[in-house]
């Protein structure tokens, strides 16, 4: 049995971004739960300070891509493209 990982190919099944398909780049598990952060997927704007990202960086508001419940995708097949069970 495979376990979605960083790298893997996925695609959302539930919610506003239903259809869309992108790698995973990071995996949280905090409380007994799993969400992955997703390439372009479930994008927030998120108001930051200035200064907070480096140096002399300005202050303002960024689009970042918050994490998904495991529940919400899944991962698609490299050999065939479909998607598949975990």
């Amino acid at each position: 049995m495979r376990k979605i990982k960083t790298g893997d190919k996925v695609k959302v099944i539930v919610g506003d971004y239903k259809g869309q398909e992108g790698i995973v780049k990071k995996v949280v598990t905090k409380k007994g739960r799993l969400w992955f952060v997703v390439e372009g997927i479930n994008k927030v704007k998120k108001h930051i300070k200035k200064g907070l990202l480096g140096k002399d960086a300005p202050g303002g508001v960024i689009e970042i891509e918050a994490p998904i419940d495991a529940s919400n995708v899944m991962l698609v097949c490299p050999t065939c493209g479909k998607v598949t069970r975990v």
